[in-house]
């Protein structure tokens, strides 16, 4: 679901006339929401997305260097950094240069301490700080295990980068590290539009009709809605919410995966839909409330003009649902339906200006709105490949949690797997 692109009407995303470069720049709501929180809480790393991948063959590393740096130099959002004017934020574009690579050769390790050790070095590097003012947003980094086996550790900041960038990122990586390995210019074109057109637009585009008219929709929705939910935790809530979480593997038999999805097309339903009811109704049990609300993230891409840029564009639903009645299964199915596709054809508000226009009773101690997320992964995964070399996603140990509880699954061959994410100053 959070990979969801659908058209929109409206104005098209267009870079700025003049050609004239300007130094500061303002930042989307999205990114503005970011910088607020690592303000508040500076050296936190749970808006760190580390990338490990296992290389396996030859590796051309100049090959791999020179397209990591083409990636950087093609998309400005990768050599931003974040300044405060007056208290508010503002995006600052460098220059492209050379990004940071350290190498890390393993390769005269005993072989049987080679793993452990690679493993403690991309925990390391995942716990690094990355700094909004100074910068880099994004590190790269490689271990060699041995001639041809090599460990590549890529690590972003969220501010700069969503799910649907990795794909991106991974594309042009796969073609050029083919070009440049073969001796060949970059085949990809250049980009008509950076992420700052993007953020500029936005902040144009969400003073109109349209968007007061999607604004009231969400204040309706969201109406008396409550200030947090009461699910019963096993250590008492710290007063400012923190970010320390683990997660345990999650999976549904096939058979059961099977059941789910006969009965969502039954219901005329997504499996994202039925699943959700599925979870709201077990919250509700769990909390003994009966108005949940859960968050769940969606891709945002609802502009043709965005479809190749890397950047934050990924944006937060809050879906109500309402158990007051104690409706029948399928029937709170059908309500979740009708939530859920309202709540689609409304996404373009960003979830920082709900929550601005809201105005909830704000605690430091809980996330606004909601506390408990949700995703369906149904898309497609791109098979990431660069030319001579298997590659391997790592997964690494959850150390940090965005949200008291989330779950996080994907449908696959052998049924519904995924994960539980939970803060264990919580649980």
């Amino acid at each position: 679901m959070d990979q969801t692109n659908n058209g929109q009407a409206g104005a098209p995303v267009q870079a700025p006339a003049s050609d004239d470069k300007v130094v500061i720049l303002p930042v989307s709501f999205s990114q503005q929401r970011l910088w607020l929180l690592d303000q508040l809480d500076p050296g936190n790393t749970s808006y760190s997305i580390p990338w490990s991948i296992r290389l396996r063959g030859r590796l051309n590393l100049d090959a791999l260097l020179s397209a990591l740096n083409e990636i950087v130099r093609r998309h400005e959002v990768l050599r931003t950094t974040f300044t405060a004017i007056r208290g508010e934020p503002f995006q600052q574009i460098a220059e492209p240069a050379a990004i940071p690579f350290d190498i890390c050769d393993l390769s005269g390790w005993p072989v049987e301490g080679r793993e452990a050790e690679a493993a403690r070095i991309a925990k390391e590097e995942a716990r690094k700080v990355i700094d909004l003012e100074k910068g880099p947003l994004i590190r790269a980094s490689l271990i060699r295990l041995a001639d041809e086996e090599h460990i590549l550790l890529l690590t972003l900041h969220h501010i700069v980068f969503d799910g649907w960038s990795r794909r991106i990122f991974a594309r042009e990586l796969a073609a050029l590290y083919e070009a440049f390995r073969n001796g060949k210019p970059s085949p990809l074109p250049e980009l008509p539009l950076q992420y700052a057109d993007y953020a500029i637009w936005q902040r144009n585009h969400l003073n109109g009709k349209a968007h007061r008219k999607q604004l009231a929709y969400w204040r309706r929705q969201l109406a008396n809605a409550p200030a947090a939910l009461n699910l019963p935790t096993d250590f008492t809530r710290p007063a400012v919410q923190t970010y320390r979480g683990t997660a345990l593997a999650v999976s549904l038999p096939a058979e059961l995966s099977e059941q789910a999805a006969a009965f969502a097309r039954e219901q005329g339903a997504s499996l994202f839909m039925v699943l959700l009811a599925a979870f709201q109704t077990l919250l509700s049990r769990y909390s003994g409330d009966l108005d949940i609300l859960v968050g769940t993230p969606i891709a945002n891409r609802t502009r043709a003009e965005t479809e190749e840029l890397i950047g934050l564009f990924a944006n937060t639903l809050v879906l109500r649902g309402q158990l007051s009645d104690d409706p029948a299964f399928a029937e709170f199915v059908q309500r979740t339906k009708r939530v859920a596709l309202d709540a689609y054809e409304h996404q373009s508000v960003p979830f920082e200006k709900i929550v601005e226009e809201l105005n909830p009773e704000r605690s430091l101690s809980h996330n606004p709105l909601f506390q408990v997320m949700f995703s369906l992964q149904n898309a497609a995964r791109q098979a990431f490949e660069l030319e001579g070399l298997q590659l391997a996603p790592m997964e690494g140990t959850v150390e940090t949690a965005k949200f008291d509880l989330s779950i996080f699954l994907s449908e696959s061959a052998g049924g519904i797997r995924g994960r539980i994410e939970y803060n264990t100053d919580l649980y």
